[in-house]
């Protein structure tokens, strides 16, 4: 069987083939389907390896079509690079690394989203874009009528067009934020679609219903916790969930200098009514403001201390990680103490385990409350 390095790009990508007498054919073809059959034809079926991506999905998944076997392996494992020089960098030299990773077996694979949760992901992100470009356009806002010595009043992103008309503004600064107004108005419609799409998804999938169901849980949080696992089985413990998503401690540490953060991963979204929204605004129906929790717990006078003290930056992207990393422990911990987990782990679905965190969660709450 035939071993092939790709180093992909946007364009053109570096092909490294190795035939049965260990001869090397190097080629450079053009990142097209077309091309890829063409070449690679003649060779299948092959083994072929080549990084992740953000193009190494549908070349996979075309290179399967054409009878190949595919392996999409980590960017960012160390052995697999380790015949490659430091010194000079070129495709060619990567395609020939990948291709000897190939033979060897030295690469880790990483785990391919199914269709489903791919096009999960691609609406969260549509909607973040969305939500921070209209909060961006706030900014703006608010720093000109700023300048003109006035201020805002307190609300939703979705009232600023009310809250500047009713403000004596300058016939200049009206023009100046009337673009802004429109691109927010613009927003806010588009804003509501994609809410509507999400909630769609939320209700035809089985285990963002059941994490619904859960208190402070939206659809936004459900859809993206189900996607960044996919498939919630490949994960051992609740301990590698956490460290998948990033909320464990890191450490980066030489010699004298020593640097502890916690780590930080993109597969994390923060929850509802926790990313790009002021003063408790909420994303989704599920999520109370975070504010009315500290009123309802402390008294209504500490209730609006903490809310004049949590949104002040860092303070909000600090609230918004440890509430968020607060809730994704206590969804991953529910669902890896399930008697179901525990019995037949290797026969679970996401769907089984999240029915049975729920039944548990259910128990727990019926024998607190009798």
């Amino acid at each position: 069987m035939y071993t092939i390095g790709i180093d992909l790009h946007k364009r053109e990508s570096q092909l490294c083939i190795q035939t049965g007498d260990g001869v090397f054919v190097e080629r450079r073809i053009a990142t097209t389907r077309e091309r890829f059959t063409a070449v690679l034809a003649p060779y299948a079926p092959a083994r072929v390896l080549l990084e992740a991506a953000t193009e190494s999905e549908w070349v996979a998944r075309h290179l399967e079509a054409d009878g190949h076997t595919v392996i999409v392996a980590d960017p960012n494992f160390a052995p697999m690079y380790a015949t490659r020089s430091r010194r000079v960098k070129t495709d060619k030299r990567d395609a020939r690394t990948l291709c000897e990773a190939c033979a060897r077996g030295t690469y880790q694979s990483t785990h391919r989203l199914s269709e489903a949760q791919r096009h999960v992901r691609a609406e969260l992100t549509v909607r973040e874009t969305l939500v921070r470009t209209r909060t961006r356009c706030v900014a703006v806002i608010k720093a000109a009528v700023r300048r003109e010595g006035l201020r805002l009043s307190v609300g939703t992103p979705e009232h600023t067009a009310r809250k500047v008309a009713v403000l004596p503004l300058g016939d200049a600064t009206r023009v100046e934020v009337a673009p802004l107004l429109a691109r927010i108005a613009m927003c806010n419609t588009q804003i509501d679609e994609a809410d509507d799409r999400l909630t769609l998804l939320a209700a035809t999938s089985a285990p963002a219903r059941l994490l619904q169901s859960m208190p402070m849980i939206g659809p936004v949080t459900a859809l993206g916790f189900v996607a960044a696992l996919d498939d919630i089985a490949r994960f051992p413990s609740a301990s590698h969930v956490a460290a998948y998503l990033g909320l464990v401690p890191s450490e980066y540490s030489s010699g004298e200098r020593q640097q502890r953060a916690t780590s930080r991963n993109a597969a994390i979204r923060a929850p509802d009514g926790c990313s790009s929204k002021p003063r408790g605004a909420s994303c989704g129906p599920r999520i109370p403001p975070s504010p009315h929790c500290n009123s309802g717990r402390r008294g209504s006078s500490h209730g609006a201390v903490a809310e004049s003290r949590s949104w002040r930056w860092p303070a909000v992207w600090r609230r918004s990680v440890t509430q968020c990393g607060a809730r994704i422990h206590r969804i991953t911990r529910l669902v890896f103490s399930t008697r179901h987990w525990r019995g037949s782990r290797n026969d679970c679905t996401t769907t089984d385990c999240i029915a049975c965190m729920h039944d548990e969660m259910t128990d727990r709450t019926r024998r607190r409350v009798l």
